[in-house]
């Protein structure tokens, strides 16, 4: 085996095991872009959803000045996935 595809084959495992780590690790509070990502849905349907009040959402600072995004708390998420 030469050094390339070691490299190679290592770097997929590297990218494997963080997407594990990303779907497994449990957050307090998720962002629409992780929402969407999560339950298999697009980000305007899922903004839509906590627009509505089918998700119950909270609006919180964003990063980007006086803009607010939405947030979903791990509580709500879990009972989402079950409804």
């Amino acid at each position: 085996m030469n050094s390339d595809s070691l490299v190679t084959r290592l770097e997929r495992i590297e990218a494997a095991l963080t997407a594990i780590l990303d779907r497994e690790t449990v957050r307090e509070w998720y962002g629409v872009d992780e929402i969407s990502r999560l339950v298999g849905r697009g980000e305007f349907t899922v903004r839509e959803w906590c627009r509505r009040g089918r998700l119950k959402a909270v609006k919180r600072g964003s990063g980007r000045g006086k803009f607010l995004s939405w947030v979903v708390s791990h509580d709500e998420l879990k009972r989402f996935q079950r409804v």
